[in-house]
């Protein structure tokens, strides 16, 4: 009875673990990831829902876009 018990215990914690990949949120399309600090290789483009940081790798940055020159 008692092994019964530590089982359905176990199975409950065990379930209640994320899986592996999904330890950060992703955003931008699936390119980036949700994060409270950014990495060295990484930028931030916007806000997540969470009002977290939406990290991007440098190679993934879109370009600036160019200004409008008034004459």
């Amino acid at each position: 009875m008692t092994q019964l018990l530590l089982l359905l215990v176990a199975l409950l914690v065990l379930g209640r673990a994320p899986p592996g990949r999904s330890e950060f949120k992703r955003c931008w399309k699936g390119q980036g990831a949700c994060r409270t600090y950014c990495t060295r290789q990484e930028t931030y483009m916007h806000l997540c829902p969470d009002a977290s940081l939406c990290c991007l790798s440098y190679a993934l940055k879109p370009p600036p876009v160019p200004k409008p020159e008034y004459e």
